[in-house]
């Protein structure tokens, strides 16, 4: 008999991104400001990892607490926990939360200090990706003492009933050590059930958990009219989940990264209408032929996202001319990347400028990306955010697409915000923005990443290519 596996649910590498578990959001409770890191749990119930970066120097404390994102979970909160402020660092909190289910989680934080207070809700994916098995060499070591706990009580037994009823300094009989072998015999059976529908019982529980292990909605993309692509959903089965609820995000049901493969030396930013349930349908602009990757990003109506994926060939295509939100970008190839390069000259004058915070970006640590615009035209607001980016790994095992305010989709944070009666999450977003855009993200792997930045200026959609390196 095989040794039993050890069940655990991780949290999915994804959530709503690809590879890129990490929350990390910039906001606002009330009049404090916060910059917010949400590692969600590796074990489904698990505990999240809370980091909470207050920007003002008068704050006595912070609360933490995680709820549903809708429903009546999310109207009975628990008692919050006072998240622990750091020794070396007065304005740095964390703290660790208990989440108890998949699905679509939000974590509040209260502010107390002496503006007052503040709430800031965060939209939290808690998703289960996969099972894994019992370490090697922990399953040699439980399977060793199960098997002399086993010969064990099938001795003892034997034992029992060979010298019971033996009065002091008498040997057994024959027919005591013949009780004894059947005795042994019919013990050895009971434990061999036990270990057998013990093992089968294990087994079951694992297949009932599984059905929580995190599916992505499947996504098909196929070409029509040797112009139009099509781009069909399909719930392969992960507990009950539409594919026609999705709420706008940026006005827009479904956010497209086109890539083309394997150079990424030209993206697009498109965003197909929904025809029909589960169907999305764009007219393509102009592409050479090739291969390209497909990410797109869509948001249910319970505040949670997914990023679908695909990948297509394409001939060459005449097209359309760009039109609305949509837009292009013309980059090196991959075979030409220049880590150490800061500059990118945009189309029709000007750059963009990378003002790296660090020599060095280690994984797993938060930070700002800041980049400056210089040259004519007036910046203005693109799907009304001074930004957007996306952080793709060379081998495309990581994707994320990132604003300003941080990797929480708006539409997410307004589901939160709306839940717990806070503020607008546009609010401010309505004003010219200035000529430097940030995005606060940490990358989840080392490895060799490209960042696609895109901004709207002089009435012009631009993209900026820039390479990084990530160390452990």
């Amino acid at each position: 008999m095989r040794l039993l596996p050890l069940l655990a649910l991780t949290a999915l590498p994804a959530l709503a991104h690809i590879g890129s578990p990490d929350i990390f959001l910039e906001g606002s409770a009330g009049p404090y400001s916060l910059f917010v890191t949400v590692r969600p749990p590796v074990v489904i119930p698990g505990v999240a990892e809370v980091e909470i970066r207050v920007r003002n120097s008068d704050v006595r404390d912070v609360r933490i607490v995680p709820t549903p994102m809708t429903g009546a979970g999310a109207k009975f909160a628990p008692t919050p926990d006072v998240a622990t402020r750091s020794k070396d660092d007065p304005r740095f909190f964390t703290g660790g939360l208990w989440m108890m289910s998949s699905g679509s989680w939000q974590v509040k934080v209260m502010v107390q200090g002496a503006l007052g207070e503040g709430t800031l809700a965060v939209p939290v994916p808690a998703l289960a990706s996969r099972t894994e098995s019992m370490q090697t060499g922990l399953g040699i070591t439980l399977g060793a003492l199960g098997l002399l706990l086993s010969l064990g009580a099938i001795s003892l037994m034997g034992a029992a009933s060979r010298e019971a009823r033996l009065d002091p300094g008498d040997r057994p009989r024959p027919e005591d050590r013949a009780r004894a072998r059947i005795t042994m015999a019919v013990t050895a059976a009971i434990v061999a059930a036990v270990l057998y529908f013990g093992n089968n019982w294990w087994n079951a529980e694992a297949a009932n958990y599984s059905r929580i292990v995190y599916k992505p909605i499947h996504m098909a993309a196929s070409l029509e009219a040797n112009q139009t692509l099509q781009l069909d959903l399909s719930d392969p089965g992960w507990l009950p989940r539409k594919v026609d609820d999705f709420v706008p995000d940026h006005n827009h049901l479904m956010h497209l990264y086109v890539i083309r493969l394997p150079e990424m030396e030209r993206v697009w930013h498109l965003h197909p209408e929904m025809t029909s349930s589960g169907r999305f349908s764009h007219t393509l602009p102009a592409m050479p032929a090739g291969r390209y990757a497909l990410y797109a990003d869509v948001v249910h109506e319970s505040g949670l996202p997914e990023t679908l994926s695909a990948e297509i060939d394409l001939p060459e295509i005449k097209g359309h001319p760009l039109t609305g939100d949509d837009s292009a970008g013309i980059g090196p190839p991959l075979s030409q990347a220049n880590t150490n390069s800061n500059v990118f000259p945009l189309p029709g004058g000007g750059s963009m400028i990378f003002e790296r915070e660090a020599a060095v970006y280690p994984v797993k640590r938060a930070h700002a990306f800041r980049f400056r615009v210089e040259g004519p035209g007036a910046m203005e607001l693109y799907m009304g955010m001074p930004g957007h980016a996306a952080f793709v790994k060379r081998d495309r095992s990581v994707f994320a697409h990132v604003h300003p305010t941080g990797s929480v989709p708006m539409a997410s944070l307004a589901v939160a915000q709306q839940a717990s009666g806070a503020a607008d999450p546009h609010a401010g977003h309505h004003m010219a923005p200035p000529p430097v855009v940030s995005f606060p993200y940490g990358f989840p792997q080392p490895g060799e990443y490209r960042i696609f930045v895109q901004i709207r200026r002089g009435g012009r959609i631009q993209t900026g290519f820039f390479d990084i390196a990530v160390t452990r």
